[in-house]
């Protein structure tokens, strides 16, 4: 046959699976590799391939070439099907060069079919960790294959079940493995941590009893909490000690979390833990970095904290439209990235915790002591934070200073262990009773089935409704903080009594605007409530 590229001869093709990731998913890639020879040497990788799997083509080049195998007077061609479907990362390197060798005989073309593989190679033929090896896994168990990853994804792809599975170090000892002269040994799975020894300790809070009640609340119902004081009140301190009042990830939470964490390629040889997940990024942080996202589309800091927490320190220092991004996964419980090419969803369960200064200079509302700037300095800085926005966190609370006598109380009686208990004993009623959702995540149809108050706390709820304002969702949201506040006490029925709480864990926002703003020092601020 005539060609400009001269006289090929018959050729064959080799097949292999690996994978495309989106969001934590992983789907089915197949790899197709032809084979045939040229007058002019010629690698091409098709299949709506980003750049860095057009640059495979170097990597195996050289790995090949390492090993003594020539592509002199090749003509390669590798489809990466679906073709629709972008494919990104260095991790295709691995099953192109399976499927290569599957072509020239190197290796059994039958056998590298039955696997799916993901490996970057380095240029002398040593396989690199990639990340995304659990959701790998679970997608080559799930449709019937084997893996084959580099030799440190080993433990972390072994915990997606009994499936085929090999973690050679070089591609050399891969080969052999085929060849019969070799044999690798299936890898162990990680280590499972569950240590709680170093979680902070709720004890060490001085005061802040009132606080410490609303983190309670905020553990055993799953809420999103803001604390608003002075600095040095011990709002961080507060924050830092909510994951250990949680109880430790399920086995279904488990893989939900290590999933994204594998994305992002936060997994060290394997190790899980049922700790839950307490991400606190910087003010400066984009929207990308917080919700995710970006030109090549990564799990951001709310995905990162899925079924853990998330808190915002310095809450008004974020960008506004930064922080209005979290609105819908605050809703929804996921994330939402579009992209020209392509529509990408990661998981977002997680529990907002926000602590801010009543106003910049961070003085408004302490005792004795007057904001330079007056109520505006205080209007101005929380007006950084939209209502819709704020309409989201179920338990707002104030912080106040910490005193001197608070400092020199002994350690609190209660700790960490005793709290933790109360909010297990109340998770696991929410679980029994709401079908494996905790009180936020609840249905609204079923809210109000299972947090209908009595005759009085519903006339309460009504007239502090319309003497706060509270917009529907604020009104709700009261009620599920009321029925976590009913399951910690043990009660079946929301009373007045879990009512008025949870209206007292909910701050007032309206503007009270004085004529003119005090002057002098010892002034209360009127906007501090």
């Amino acid at each position: 046959m005539d060609s400009a590229l001269g006289t090929r001869e018959q050729s064959m093709v080799a097949r292999i699976s690996t994978v495309a990731f989106e969001g934590a998913e992983a789907r089915r890639v197949d790899v197709q590799v032809q084979v045939g020879t040229a007058s002019r040497p010629h690698f091409a990788i098709v299949g709506l391939a980003d750049k860095a799997v057009a640059e495979s083509r170097e990597r195996v080049v050289s790995a090949f070439a390492s090993l003594g195998l020539s592509l002199h007077g090749k003509r390669v061609t590798v489809n990466l099907a679906p073709a629709n479907l972008p494919k990104e990362g260095a991790h295709y390197d691995l099953p192109i060069a399976l499927g290569l060798m599957g072509a020239l005989g190197v290796v059994p073309v039958d056998e590298i079919s039955d696997y799916a593989a993901i490996g970057e190679l380095a240029l002398d033929g040593t396989l690199a960790a990639v990340p995304g090896a659990l959701p790998a896994a679970v997608m080559a168990n799930s449709h019937g294959l084997g893996l084959i990853c580099p030799e440190p994804n080993g433990a972390e792809a072994a915990w997606a079940g009994d499936l085929p599975l090999l973690a050679p170090q070089t591609l050399i000892g891969l080969i052999n493995h085929f060849k019969g002269t070799q044999v690798l040994a299936r890898p162990e799975a990680g280590q499972l941590l569950d240590s709680r020894d170093d979680i902070p300790n709720l004890r060490d809070v001085r005061g802040q009893e009132s606080a410490k009640r609303a983190l309670e609340v905020c553990a055993a119902g799953g809420h999103n909490l803001l604390m608003v004081g002075p600095p040095g009140s011990g709002k961080s301190m507060l924050a830092e000690r909510l994951p250990g009042l949680l109880p430790p990830l399920d086995a279904r939470e488990l893989l939900d979390v290590s999933m994204v964490h594998s994305v992002a390629g936060l997994l060290e040889r394997g190790q899980l833990t049922r700790a839950r997940p307490f991400r606190a990024p910087h003010h400066s942080a984009s929207m990308a970095a917080l919700v995710g996202g970006g030109a090549k589309a990564r799990p951001g800091e709310a995905s990162l904290a899925h079924r853990g927490v998330l808190f915002l320190d310095e809450l008004p220092e974020f960008a506004p439209q930064v922080l209005d991004s979290l609105r819908q996964p605050l809703e929804t419980g996921k994330i939402a990235v579009a992209r020209a090419n392509a529509h990408i969803t990661y998981p977002a369960r997680f529990q907002l915790v926000a602590a801010m200064n009543p106003c910049r200079c961070g003085t408004a509302g302490a005792d004795g002591i007057a904001c330079r700037r007056g109520a505006r300095c205080a209007a101005d800085y929380q007006a950084r934070v939209s209502g819709p926005f704020m309409d989201r966190i179920d338990i707002q609370i104030d912080v106040p200073a910490v005193t001197p006598a608070d400092l020199a109380l002994p350690p609190s009686a209660e700790g960490t262990e005793l709290v933790a208990a109360r909010v297990a004993k109340a998770r696991a009623v929410q679980m029994d009773r709401n079908d494996g959702l905790t009180n936020t995540e609840l249905p609204q149809a079923q809210l109000d089935q299972v947090a209908e108050p009595d005759a009085e706390g519903r006339r309460l709820l009504i007239q502090a409704a319309e003497t706060l304002g509270l917009t529907a969702r604020g009104y709700h949201r009261t009620l599920r903080v009321a029925r976590t506040l009913a399951d910690l006490a043990g009660s079946d029925r929301v009373h007045r009594l879990h009512i008025a709480e949870a209206l007292s864990h909910r701050r007032d926002r309206r503007p009270t605007m004085p004529q003119s703003a005090p002057s002098h020092r010892g002034a209360r601020n009127p906007l501090y409530r």
